[in-house]
């Protein structure tokens, strides 16, 4: 990363707004800070309760992102990927292949 504290700061930013973002701003939160290669544990944590509430209301690529973002980061999560998979299982209709 080439600019590690611009992620600390936005990290720090989206902590104390995790409970106004909808399910693609908490997927997309989260693809990010692993695409980004930054390694934010207290945000998956908080990201991982903030998606446990939101579940009902992700898209199947909201999840799927989710669930790309947690599995990437090696991150232990073992409720969020079970509520995940419960969630896909009454979307299954709505997955495209790329999901």
């Amino acid at each position: 990363v080439e600019a590690p504290d611009l992620f600390i700061a936005i990290a720090d930013a989206a902590l104390k707004k995790l409970d106004k973002f909808n399910p693609q701003d908490i997927a997309n939160t989260a693809s990010s800070f692993v695409k980004a290669g930054v390694e934010t544990p207290a945000l998956f944590n908080a990201i991982a309760n903030a998606a446990l509430t939101k579940l009902r209301d992700f898209n199947p690529q909201a999840l799927a992102n989710a669930a790309w973002a947690f599995a990437t980061a090696s991150v232990e999560a073992p409720d969020l990927f079970n509520a995940i998979a419960a969630a896909a299982l009454t979307k299954l209709d709505g997955f495209k292949p790329q999901e």
